[in-house]
């Protein structure tokens, strides 16, 4: 016998939605009272010694980079002036119509 899965599907989804309708809010507030200690531990560093098991931790060194240019620095470029002086647009036949 051969299962019909999209009316399967549709009487656990209506399952679903009943539990999620009639105990919604105890629901919730369980998710997040158990979220509460998982983040702390998480933030504790219980998942790093989880994924290490004893290994050393794994580190990098900081290191500064400085590029220098060789020879003269380049010249500055021109200051940018947010409010230049008007000048009429030499492309314009606006005065010859």
């Amino acid at each position: 016998m051969q299962a019909n899965i999209p009316e399967l599907e549709q009487k656990v989804f209506d399952c679903l939605d009943g539990i999620i309708r009639d105990h919604g809010d105890y629901l919730f507030m369980g998710l997040v009272f158990l979220l509460i200690p998982l983040s702390i531990w998480v933030l504790s560093g219980g998942l790093r010694r989880k994924l290490l098991k004893g290994r050393p931790m794994p580190s990098a060194r900081p290191t500064i980079i400085i590029h220098q240019t060789e020879g003269r620095p380049a010249p500055h470029a021109e200051s940018f002036n947010s409010f230049p002086p008007y000048q009429e647009p030499t492309d314009c036949n606006c005065d010859d119509e």
